[in-house]
């Protein structure tokens, strides 16, 4: 438990509340939202003073919507970043030298190893990927596949080269698609990102690309998707998904070509240590009179 981490820490008083009640107090100085608990708890804080709300999560699109006046509300950059940008590359790596399929043979006592005539399985290596988002997350990406000897881009709001990487302005992304393999989708959610991935995009990507998301469900038309794999345009790898959870009479369950993991990324053993370290320094800032950091929305 994260008050475990934090109890003992000098001049600091750890009061567990999961907010799905009335706060015990009527003040605090740093409240923690619970993680994989919908935003709307932040609503609880109505009537209460808070001096800082230190997220669990990178993302904040929801929390505005929930969160009372005056509030000052931290995200959880720093934390998830690493164990993202691998399940990123376990995604990509999966679908590109087709694990799954390879899975199904083992649970059916198949050996399912090439055979004469085969088309050969792609490879990572000597790829073209493209990155959607260059933030923590997307950098994080980027550092990893380097050593897998991959042709590594990426796409932000503005052209730069960043950490070694060729970055391009949103704007080129029509001309880049067609010309892509791999395209990872590392963007936050919202209105402006809203279905950026859709018939339009999926178009423009060559036969058998890949799309991986690990940023947002919101990101993609889920319906132009399905179109796509269906005709065996294109293959996808999704931790997040639209709607999430998906329902157990959903289509994506049964589409061909699609690797689906249950919005993991953040969640590894390397979360708790990294959010009890984020929180820490938190209040020892706090007590030292200067800024939170990471803060992304003041109320």
């Amino acid at each position: 438990m994260l008050e475990e981490d934090l109890t003992g820490l000098p001049g600091v008083e750890v009061v567990r509340w999961d907010m799905g009640d009335t706060a015990p107090r009527t003040a605090f100085d740093i409240v923690v939202q619970p993680y994989l608990r919908s935003p709307r708890v932040l609503a609880r804080l109505e009537g209460i003073e808070v001096r800082l709300v230190q997220s669990q999560s990178i993302g904040y699109e929801a929390a505005a919507r929930f969160l009372p006046p005056g509030i000052v509300y931290a995200n959880a950059a720093s934390v998830h970043e690493g164990s993202t940008a691998e399940l990123a590359v376990a995604l990509t790596l999966a679908s590109q030298r087709d694990i799954p399929r390879f899975v199904a043979a083992q649970s059916e006592g198949r050996w399912a190893g090439p055979r004469e005539g085969d088309a050969p399985i792609p490879s990572l290596a000597d790829r073209r990927v493209l990155i959607i988002g260059f933030g923590g997350v997307g950098k994080a990406i980027a550092t990893r596949l380097r050593g897998f000897e991959a042709h590594v881009e990426a796409v932000a709001t503005h052209a730069r080269t960043e950490d070694d990487t060729i970055v391009h302005a949103l704007e080129d992304l029509p001309a880049l698609l067609p010309n892509t393999d791999i395209v990872i989708l590392a963007l936050p959610g919202g209105d402006e990102t809203a279905k950026l991935v859709d018939d339009a995009f999926l178009s423009a990507l060559p036969d058998a690309a890949l799309l991986v998301n690990v940023g947002r469900g919101s990101l993609v038309d889920t319906d132009a998707l399905l179109r796509h794999l269906h005709a065996g345009r294109i293959r996808a790898a999704l931790d997040v998904v639209d709607p999430e959870p998906v329902p157990a009479d959903h289509p994506l369950w049964a589409a061909p070509g699609l690797l689906l993991t249950p919005h993991v990324g953040g969640a590894s053993t390397a979360m708790r240590p990294r959010i009890a370290a984020l929180v820490r320094t938190q209040a020892e800032r706090m007590r030292r009179g200067e800024d939170p950091i990471n803060v992304v929305l003041r109320t």
